[in-house]
């Protein structure tokens, strides 16, 4: 399995709504931070939108990536027909054999139903350019919800990408996830984690962690997910907790990643 980092491994030092730092972390500066923990997949979501990206900076972006011998999977939000459309043509551009999408947007939550034909609609084109989609499990959906869809579609073209912690929200855990997943994830989002009892013991907080210092048993997961041998990509991804000001908070985040792919590459056997 490849290992990759992407815009949310970064969400403090790309900027999050309300916290935006006075430079942003560019698509370029994520090339040079694969370059320099020696990873070959870099992953662009939703917080770094390329639909928005000017001609001039996707064709910059794209020399970047060839000079720096990089794969670039590509993510987005809203799955409606537009989008799919829209980033089809975009993992086209980039030579993007994945596409990740969440299916959720601002004011957008389409019923199961609906989510499996706009799915089916693309089909053709998804395999007439050999690209993979993969959908996020969010925390609106439960693990039986994803499996639905994708026997409703009942294509090798699709399948899920794991986030390691998402499915908190909707109030399942890892292993109930991946006990019903694990047969259709194509992409896989690394994420370690604690969860921790309140000081006044009336409930838990999730926080993140770097890599190795929480409760993500990630031997058990690449190994689940080897018996299948559908995924092929995990991206590092961080949920940093702030600190008193934003460009703490991104220094912080910056050395996780870095001791997290460290400690990623030293005990495990990705490429």
């Amino acid at each position: 399995m490849y290992l990759g980092l992407g815009s949310y491994t970064y969400g403090w030092n790309i900027g999050i709504p309300g916290n935006i730092p006075a430079v942003p972390m560019s698509e370029l500066e994520l090339v040079g931070k694969a370059h320099d923990n020696k990873v070959s997949i870099l992953q662009i979501g939703d917080n770094l939108p390329l639909h928005l990206f000017t001609a001039a900076r996707k064709s910059h972006f794209k020399a970047a990536l060839e000079r720096n011998h990089l794969t670039l999977e590509i993510g987005a939000k809203t799955l409606n027909a537009i989008n799919i459309a829209t980033y089809i043509d975009l993992a086209q551009y980039f030579k993007s054999t994945l596409l990740r999408f969440i299916i959720d947007g601002d004011d957008y939550r389409p019923d199961l139903p609906d989510i499996a034909a706009s799915i089916k609609d693309f089909l053709p084109e998804l395999k007439n350019n050999q690209i993979r989609l993969a959908i996020e499990n969010h925390d609106r959906l439960r693990a039986k919800d994803f499996a639905w869809i994708m026997d409703s579609v009942g294509s090798d073209q699709v399948g899920i990408c794991l986030d390691c912690a998402n499915s908190l929200g909707a109030g399942e855990g890892l292993e109930q996830v991946v006990h019903i997943l694990a047969p259709y994830i194509i992409n896989l989002h690394i994420k370690d984690y604690q969860i921790k009892r309140l000081p006044h013991k009336m409930g838990f907080i999730v926080e993140g962690v770097k890599m190795g210092d929480g409760i993500l048993d990630l031997a058990w997961l690449l190994d689940c997910l080897s018996q299948h041998g559908r995924c092929h990509t995990a991206i590092l991804e961080q949920w940093v907790p702030p600190e008193k000001d934003l460009d703490q908070s991104c220094s912080k985040e910056r050395l996780w990643a870095d001791e997290s792919f460290f400690y990623l590459k030293s005990n495990f056997n990705f490429s």
